[in-house]
């Protein structure tokens, strides 16, 4: 008797722990979980069940295109422990974004969209650049080609502004938003689109005094870097989710915003724990081997050893870790 008490008691705390928070992402794949929603502040599945998203954002499309291939991205799913890919296409800059060549970095995005779907994962198509505002047709011409294409398939989501900087939510980026959101939904009048909020898209607390309305499937960015991002800022984050705002982390790092500082792991490991226990989905930025602390990959890493131990960075490490958990 006290043997089968033991064994139910123990069933029962299994039964307890919530899963979407302690699975492998490898495993939470598109063809389990299907077309992605909104329901109040979480991310559900076609079952209208909570799902968390793990993954990998690839650095600026412009500085770094040989990892934008199909090699890097079974990669991101079978090695990085990963259910999700951000493509950050850059847009605004002198060395060949997408104002200068349309053509070029649409050819990137399309490359790791068509990988995602072939390795049953989900795609963030990331407008990256600061000045968005200022380029809304261009934005709205790359969106409406891009969910024409693709709108059709559960593995796409949108993010529309990477980071805004000190502006206007209701002002400046709400209107811009809702431009690009109706020129999507003329194409895809379902998936996902995520939403940049100001400074950096951290003020996810001026979106949550005045949201978007009169539309579905809509979630709003939060980004943070550990070591400069701490308790301040997830009580702020907090405060818009208990509002009901659905954040995603379409970007994080484990250093600061500093490019030569240092991996800040007990500080990551906070924000791990309250990003699980919120069930909010999020992607580290960076699959790169550039000299920056973020950077989950060494100098020199071939595309066939992405996220191979012996080519991790320490913050690869922890985050292909934190992936797997």
């Amino acid at each position: 008797m006290e043997s089968s008490l033991l064994s139910i008691c123990f069933v029962t705390l299994i039964c307890s722990i919530d899963l979407a928070t302690s699975k492998d992402a490898a495993v939470e794949t598109v063809s389990k979980h299907g077309y992605l929603s909104v329901d109040g502040p979480n991310l559900v599945n076609q079952f209208g069940e909570k799902v968390q998203l793990k993954g990998m954002a690839l650095y600026w499309s412009i500085w770094k295109p040989q990892y934008w291939n199909a090699e890097t991205v079974a990669a991101i799913h079978d090695t990085c422990h990963s259910n999700v890919v951000r493509a950050s296409m850059g847009v605004d800059t002198f060395d060949g974004g997408y104002l200068t060549d349309p053509d070029g970095q649409t050819q990137l995005v399309e490359t790791v969209i068509e990988a995602a779907i072939e390795n049953d994962i989900y795609v963030i198509v990331d407008w990256h650049e600061e000045h968005a505002e200022d380029h809304l047709e261009e934005a709205k011409a790359f969106f409406a080609a891009i969910s024409k294409k693709y709108g059709g398939y559960p593995h796409i989501m949108y993010e529309t502004f990477n980071e805004p900087l000190d502006v206007s939510w209701s002002e400046d980026l709400k209107p811009y938003h809702e431009e690009i959101i109706k020129t999507i939904r003329v194409n895809d009048p379902n998936n996902v689109i995520i939403v940049g909020t100001p400074t950096w898209s951290q003020r996810v607390d001026l979106a949550a005094e005045d949201p978007i309305t009169d539309q579905k499937n809509i979630m709003y960015t939060l980004h943070f870097y550990a070591g400069s991002h701490r308790q301040w800022l997830r009580d702020l984050a907090q405060g818009a989710i208990d509002k009901g705002l659905p954040i995603f982390i379409t970007e994080y790092g484990t250093d600061n915003v500093d490019p030569n500082a240092v991996v800040d792991e007990a500080e990551s490991r906070l924000w791990w724990d309250w990003l699980d226990e919120n069930n909010l989905s999020y992607a580290n930025w960076a699959i790169c081997d550039v000299d920056e602390a973020s950077a989950a990959l060494i100098a020199d890493t071939p595309t066939d050893q992405v996220c191979q131990d012996d080519y991790l960075t320490l913050s690869g490490q922890l985050v292909v870790n934190q992936n797997k958990s």
